[in-house]
């Protein structure tokens, strides 16, 4: 597990953004995982840039979406897909038939989720997949408890995820959230070629803490990172600051190629 400590998330998504700009023009129909919520949204701001100015190419690219609410229908203004659209397939050159995002109103979710996997399995595989954390450690929205080994299922969700996505989504009514999504399993994201997890702020320090030198659990599903053949995490000061080796890891990174990604 590679762990990059940035000075700051804007830092950290200017290098995941570098990552994956490496990636499409060294292989232009490059799989991508990705991901909602706060912590990616100024990477994909990054990435429309590159797009726009520097002539990034997305038309041959695919990508697949670690989750999506049960409920809400695409054209909801807090579901996942409209989320997608909105903050980076609206502005790049991608062929939304080449985007995915699991579906919220299946009328049968277990077809809908072994489809997914399917579907995944039929691009190739996941060549990086993108990562945020849950202040309790889930990632995509596999709560504590979820197997290591899981693949693409329908997950109850905990209060205190409700509560973190009632802020971001819903205007801060925990109401209006739905109780359960179709996510992505651990084991599906283990597969991902290269996984680049981010987290900033001290809300995540404990979270971060946990997934890099805790013992692995399903009790902190991010854990299962450590097992990733190609694990890369990107995080700010605050984030980093429960870290017992961070001195080790800057020793690290102060030899890693990683570092070319800075400029």
């Amino acid at each position: 597990m590679d762990i990059v400590i940035c000075k700051d998330r804007e830092q950290a998504a200017h290098m995941v953004a570098g990552l994956i700009d490496r990636a499409i023009r060294a292989k232009p129909d490059t799989v991508l995982g990705l991901a909602t919520g706060a912590t990616p949204i100024l990477l994909y701001k990054d990435l429309i840039r590159r797009h726009r100015d520097e002539g990034l190419d997305f038309s041959r690219v695919r990508t697949w979406n670690l989750d999506e609410y049960v409920g809400l229908a695409p054209t909801h203004p807090a579901s996942y897909r409209f989320f997608m659209n909105d903050q980076l397939f609206d502005h790049v050159n991608i062929d939304k038939a080449n985007t995915h995002v699991p579906d919220g109103m299946a009328s049968d979710f277990e077809a809908a989720a072994a489809a997914y996997e399917a579907g995944i399995a039929a691009d190739g595989g996941i060549d990086i997949q993108v990562l945020g954390i849950g202040s309790d450690g889930h990632i995509g929205f596999n709560e504590p408890t979820t197997s290591l080994a899981s693949r693409t299922h329908v997950q109850t969700l905990m209060l205190g995820t409700r509560l973190d996505n009632a802020r971001l989504f819903f205007g801060g009514n925990l109401d209006e959230v739905p109780k359960r999504a179709i996510t992505m399993g651990i084991g599906t994201v283990l597969e991902s070629r290269t996984a680049i997890l981010m987290a900033f702020g001290k809300g995540k320090a404990q979270a971060v803490a946990a997934m890099v030198e805790g013992a692995i659990s399903h009790m902190t599903p991010a854990t299962a990172l450590q097992m990733h053949r190609d694990a890369k995490v990107f995080i700010d000061e605050e984030a980093a600051s429960l870290l017992k080796n961070i001195d080790f890891y800057r020793a690290v990174y102060a030899d890693s190629p990683l570092r070319a990604l800075e400029a």
